[in-house]
């Protein structure tokens, strides 16, 4: 019986020990199981003093287009050119069949040279007349006669010389030339057809530096403009990005604004003149423009790393002086220099989650900050006109 009771206090010691480190154990797996907070990115509101840009869609247009059309007629027997290939004022593009135009001014020399004869011939019977009647040696009708002819032939003398200036000048037009510094499309007539004066277009011409842009305010941004302008006489800087990219590496001036506003539209044409002189602008080509009147604005600022969206609704993570994440909704406005302008929504004292965001499962998450300086992602006033310090 002894050995009984024995051996079951034994057991039951053994089963409280087992508890016991059940328990301890249990302890130990749960305090294993908290995990820190996560840690994320953070990035104060940036407050920055800017020249805030008006973008718009544009056109490129050449300063100087023409169609290269023939000022004489015939045919085609040279094309001098390089298809496509830049050309100056006064490179040779096409020869027309001179040999016409070479008989037509010969023969008006001819004619100039009989005309010199004539006048000299009249001169002389003139001078004589007036002698004769100095003498009284002949009439004075007989005198007036005489420098009649004189003088009718010194008319087709100078007719003549008309007559070999225009054939000269038809010689000369038989080589049609370029009529101002540019770029050359492809020959539409080939050698050996006829080309018709005035009608048969040869090629066309576009000139490449500068270039103009157009493009179309609406009508309460111009009045915008005009309204700047007051205060500044400066005019408007205009910056030209092409489609492929997202800067605006081209820079002009606005040169013109047309008269009225298109009622249908209810926008007013603008141009720019954009120096080009890697020629990488063409005419025809779209263009992004963003204009300023040069006027600061105070903005807000964060990262597109930042912007979670939900359907039509924008937002941000912020967090709290313990660190716990909130929800804010923002407006959107334009980015700048990489950057993306927040119109409303955000306070000066905010802290952003830039990176982590997979890590935040809804708002109330605590984390751990890292701070970032976003201004460090803007280039220099130097190194962009828009910033200012």
């Amino acid at each position: 019986m002894t050995n009984k009771l024995a051996k079951y206090s034994e057991c039951k010691f053994a089963s409280l020990i087992l508890i016991a480190l059940s328990i301890f154990g249990c302890k130990n797996s749960d305090q294993a199981t908290v995990d820190p907070p996560p840690t994320v990115d953070v990035a104060p509101v940036l407050i920055q003093d800017i020249i805030k840009w008006d973008e718009y869609n544009g056109r490129i247009s050449s300063v100087n287009a023409a169609d290269i059309r023939p000022r004489v007629s015939g045919y085609v027997t040279k094309i001098a050119y390089s298809e496509g290939g830049s050309v100056r004022r006064g490179d040779l593009l096409f020869t027309i069949d001179q040999r016409s135009y070479l008989l037509a001014l010969s023969a008006s020399r001819a004619q100039l040279e009989r005309a010199q004869a004539t006048v000299k011939n009249t001169r002389l019977q003139d001078e004589r007349a007036q002698a004769l009647v100095a003498a009284n040696a002949t009439s004075r009708e007989d005198a007036e006669q005489k420098r009649a002819m004189r003088d009718q032939s010194i008319a087709d003398l100078n007719a003549a010389q008309a007559a070999v200036n225009i054939a000269q000048l038809n010689l000369e037009y038989t080589e049609v030339r370029a009529p101002f510094h540019g770029r050359a499309s492809r020959a539409v007539v080939t050698v050996g057809n006829l080309a018709t004066a005035d009608q048969t277009v040869l090629t066309s011409v576009v000139s490449q530096d500068p270039v103009y842009v157009y493009f179309s305010p609406d009508e309460q941004s111009y009045i915008r403009y005009r309204s700047d302008l007051k205060t500044n006489r400066e005019g408007y800087t205009a910056q030209i990005g092409i489609a492929n990219g997202e800067d605006f590496p081209h820079q002009g001036d606005v040169k013109f604004t047309d008269n009225q506003i298109n009622p249908s539209t209810g926008t007013i044409q603008m141009r720019a003149v954009i120096p080009n002189p890697g020629r990488l602008l063409i005419p025809g080509m779209y263009a992004r423009v963003r204009i300023s009147p040069r006027k600061k604005e105070t903005v807000t600022l964060t990262t597109d790393r930042a912007i979670m969206r939900e359907q039509d609704r924008s937002y941000v993570y912020v967090l709290d002086n313990g660190n716990t994440v909130n929800r804010k909704e923002i407006k959107l406005g334009n980015k700048f220099n990489g950057l993306r302008i927040v119109e409303a929504g955000l306070d000066p004292q905010d802290r952003i989650v830039v990176t982590g965001l997979q890590k935040i499962y809804a708002a109330g998450t605590v984390v751990a900050p890292k701070t970032i300086n976003l201004k460090a992602e803007l280039p220099t006033p130097d190194e962009n006109p828009g910033l200012t310090n």
